[in-house]
């Protein structure tokens, strides 16, 4: 899969705080890119904790689950395209199926 953008995920283990997201964001990019999932399925055979929601989104826990990861899936183009990365609090307060903060 491609994913778009790792530059959203620095963005993210950049800011002060934040940095203990690094190794578990490159963890994560790194299975996504090795990955040819072609359903929500397949995102769930091979990440279980992965909850799969409306709108083709797709919510990752990183970090033993300090924060978390909205991807949209484009499953037929091969995309995982990032829309929010956030502590669990602030997740808490969005919409995933409309969230598109990257």
């Amino acid at each position: 899969m491609r994913v778009i953008a790792k530059s959203s995920l620095v963005k993210f283990w950049e800011v002060p705080g934040h940095e203990d997201a690094k190794a578990p964001l490159e963890s994560w990019h790194d299975t996504v890119l090795k990955a040819a999932w072609k359903t929500p399925q397949d995102v769930k055979d091979q990440i279980g904790n992965a909850s799969i929601c409306g709108n083709n989104r797709v919510v990752f826990n990183i970090g033993g689950n300090k924060y978390r990861l909205v991807v949209e899936m484009q499953y037929r183009a091969g995309i995982a395209w990032v829309k929010f990365i956030g502590t669990h609090r602030r997740y808490d307060e969005i919409d995933v199926e409309t969230i598109n903060e990257y």
